[in-house]
């Protein structure tokens, strides 16, 4: 059976995905940088030491993975190829599937479905299926949380194809940059891009706004005006909120989609349309076809393909970054310096509903931008309308950062973190907590007076080392209730307080603490 290659600089996801495979009979060999690959290209001479599966992460010291996916589609187009990456963003899926890529894996994963995913490129590869299609996505859209994934692998697949798409998902949720997105890796990319709200505009322009109409076709109609559709020709058309368009605008809009031409209102000569239709709406759109106000012909002309936008209480694991994105770009709108969010208001804001989604967030952003007022932003520097639909408790100032709510936004549980290999037993390390933290909150109490009492006693010994002492007692604590809260995960522990992954790693060995590796 022909091997699979793996190439990643990390050991331990080298280590594990060796393990896993094993245990499968599937045969495997590993590579650090993308030039041993090309190297070990160039050296094989029996077709069955060349791999079946190629597995690659994209940003390694040695080389980059997505240059190494471009050489290795062009000289062995029917090798299926895996992308990882623990940077997560849509210009990296959209590369990895443009590029060819079989599948784009985002790290931590699931490591059962990863063996999944690689079994089925193994038979691919032996079924000497075509390889799946480049694929693309684009637009200016941010998020790490899996939900956002599902989207940009979609978006990715799409790339192609002038598919009519249908997006559904909350106001406020960003369907418009799922659509310029799709758009912007299209075919007809190089086209315009229009976009138009359907319930934005008075039904009795509506028709006129899409269609375009002659001169003297209605009362102040004075000359010719070309519609939405003739200023899309060639690119892409965004009909916004369709699930408001009136019953009669449906009928015409059914007739281009399946006709492909139109009339201008008041026009007897028709138009013809190549025009690629992204559609989207915060409705149900089946319920408005049972209810008789939306046609089930053109509901199914239009849901073609369809991609579900997450809404914000759906990805908080996304708000910190998102957050940083809009306070950056309002204040260089306003000509300052960016504001920056405390743990704890980042914690605050994790526990709003945020019922207008990723533009009520771009707005609060705004808020503070303007109305805080240092750039240190803290809890109640944060607007009343976050304040005021969260417990009082967590509004009130605080002086150590050991008060800082914990954030109760919810964290995908991958059964995956990757273990360093333990160099003496050869076995890999298992994720467990630091031995002896507490595996539930501490009972409330007079922390501060307790810490106060602490200090006095150190300060009446005459030691001249309180501040390291008690920095080091407060560091532990924090990281060891960190771990036990997130089972070991370290990197999820980091998230929770707020810190980086180099640090809290720096910190566990400086505080002599033991703790598995994500």
């Amino acid at each position: 059976m022909k091997p699979i290659w793996i190439v990643d600089d990390d050991p331990s996801i080298r280590f594990v995905l060796e393990k896993a495979l094993a245990r499968e009979q599937l045969p495997t060999r590993s590579f650090v940088h993308p030039k041993e690959v090309l190297e070990a290209f160039d050296t094989v001479s029996d077709q069955a030491q060349a791999p079946s599966v190629l597995v690659s992460d994209i940003r390694m010291p040695g080389g980059n993975g997505l240059q190494l996916l471009e050489q290795v589609h062009q000289d062995h187009p029917q090798l299926p190829v895996i992308i990882m990456t623990a940077y997560s963003d849509l210009d990296s899926a959209v590369s990895a599937f443009q590029r060819g890529a079989f599948e784009y894996l985002p790290k931590p994963f699931d490591l059962p479905k990863a063996v999944e995913l690689i079994k089925r490129a193994v038979q691919q590869s032996e079924s000497q299926a075509p390889e799946l299609s480049q694929a693309a996505g684009g637009g200016e859209m941010l998020g790490q949380a899996p939900a956002m994934q599902d989207v940009f692998r979609a978006i990715g697949r799409l790339s192609q194809s002038n598919v009519t798409v249908m997006v559904t998902g909350e106001s406020g949720s960003g369907k418009e940059l799922v659509a310029r997105a799709l758009h912007k890796h299209s075919p007809v990319a190089g086209g315009p891009f229009v976009a138009i709200n359907t319930a934005a505009i008075p039904k009795d322009l509506l028709e006129s706004e899409l269609f375009g109409h002659e001169r003297g076709a209605f009362t102040g109609a004075q000359t010719q005006r070309r519609g939405r559709f003739e200023q899309a020709e060639g690119g892409t058309l965004f009909l916004d909120e369709i699930g408001d368009m009136p019953f009669d605008l449906q009928t015409r809009l059914l007739r281009v989609l399946s006709d492909g031409h139109f009339y201008r209102v008041g026009g007897h000569v028709p138009v013809k349309s190549h025009v690629r239709v992204i559609a989207a709406t915060h409705q149900n759109l089946e319920d408005r076809v049972h209810k008789g106000v939306f046609r089930e012909d053109l509901f199914h002309r239009l849901n073609v393909i369809r991609l579900r936008l997450p809404p914000l209480r759906e990805r908080k694991e996304d708000i910190p970054m998102l957050a940083r994105h809009f306070l950056a770009a309002s204040a260089k709108q306003l000509g300052v310096e960016p504001k920056q969010l405390s743990e704890a208001a980042l914690a605050q804001l994790a526990q709003f509903a945020f019922p207008g989604n990723v533009r009520q967030l771009e707005n609060i952003c705004h808020w503070i931008t303007v109305m805080a007022p240092a750039q240190w932003v803290s809890v109640q520097d944060l607007p009343p309308e976050v304040l005021q639909a969260t417990p009082a408790a967590l509004v009130a100032p605080t002086s150590m950062p050991s008060a800082v709510p914990q954030v109760q936004a919810p964290v995908p549980d991958y059964s995956y973190r990757p273990a360093a290999p333990d160099a003496h037993a050869g076995q890999p390390a298992v994720p467990t907590p630091i031995q002896g933290a507490a595996s539930g909150a501490a009972p409330a109490g007079d922390w501060e007076g307790d810490l106060a009492r602490e200090a006095d006693a150190l300060l009446q010994s005459g030691s001249t080392e309180v501040w390291d002492v008690l920095s080091r007692r407060f560091e532990s604590q924090l990281i060891k209730s960190a771990l036990a809260a997130t089972h070991g995960r370290r990197m999820e522990a980091a998230q929770r307080l707020g810190i980086g992954r180099n640090t809290i790693t720096r910190k566990i060995q400086e505080l002599g603490l033991s703790a598995s590796d994500d």
